[in-house]
Formats: structure tokens, sequence, C-alpha cells
């Protein structure tokens, strides 16, 4: 797969996106600012290549295996490109007993891909993912890291699809 993400060489705009985040923290706790930097990568490339991942550590000035170790650990963070819409869907144990796992296997077959897949046509992908933090509105699922979905029952499911679907046809 290969990329201008590959060139592990970041564009000056980015460069100064990074800058203007470790800027917000002392010279010697500079990988403070990871988090961001990674957003900043994934904005601009889709998401986040181990090469990136290094050149990343090699400017904040820490192991990259400490990148890489933020970049697994979240949702957030898209190690391989992702389709127009990234679709996570709460798996953790009181998803499941509210229908989490019920919500994954519809969507998979509404779909025709497993988990970690996207579609043929590069629109969505799906993901199982951890707590996202509304319990009490299972099963959630959240759309592009930023929409949450609550109370996702088989025929809201279907209707999200197909407003995605349109809007990706607007």
């Amino acid at each position: 797969m290969s990329s201008s993400q590959d060139k592990t060489v970041f564009s000056s705009e980015l460069i100064a996106a990074f800058d203007r985040e470790t800027a917000k923290y002392p010279a010697e706790q500079r990988q403070s600012a990871v988090m961001a930097c990674l957003t900043h990568v994934q904005k601009a490339y889709g998401y986040v290549s181990p090469q990136s991942e290094s050149a990343l550590a090699e400017y904040l000035r820490m192991p990259a295996i400490a990148v890489h170790e933020v970049t697994t650990f979240y949702n957030m963070y898209n190690q391989e490109p992702v389709g127009r819409f990234k679709i996570n869907v709460c798996t953790n144990l009181p998803c499941q007993l509210r229908g989490g796992l019920e919500a994954l296997n519809h969507l998979c077959q509404k779909l025709s891909i497993e988990p970690g897949q996207t579609t043929k046509d590069g629109l969505i992908t799906l993901q199982a993912a951890e707590c996202m933090g509304a319990c009490a509105d299972a099963p959630v699922l959240l759309v592009n890291d930023v929409n949450m979905c609550s109370f996702m029952e088989h025929e809201k499911i279907d209707r999200l699809l197909e407003g995605l679907k349109q809007e990706a046809h607007s």
C-alpha cells in the first residue's frame, strides 16, 4: 500500500500544526502532544501508518513504540485506510446485554462485511469497539468518531445506513 504518507516526511503545514500543539507544553514534555499530533496526521492522510508513527516519534523525541501504543489503544486512530463512514459498535458487556452484538451482527449482514472490513464500494468501515461511556443508551454506535447513535435497534440501524448512503450521493 503506497501513499504520500509512506515518505515519512511531513508537509510544512503538518509540521506547523505539530509546532502549535507542542508549544502548549514545556519543552521536556513535548510528547504530551502525541494525541493531538496523531489527530493531525489522521486528518491529513485518513489514517496513521507505521511510517507516520515513526516520523512523529522522531519529531516528538519519544520511542516509536510509545506512539504506536497510543495509536493502537484508541479506536479513533485508523491504522489503515477506512471508508468514508466508519461505524464503531460498542460490544462491551453492558451494550452486549442490551443488544450490542445483535446490532453488530445486523450491520454485518446488511453490509455483507465482517468487523474490521470496508464495504466493496469503500463507503463504510465497520468496527467493534469497547466502552463508549453511554451504557444506558445501548446499543450504541459511533459514526466517524463523532456522532453517537443511541438505542440502535435494527430499524434505526437501517435508517442510519440509508441516511449515510444518501449523504454519500449528495
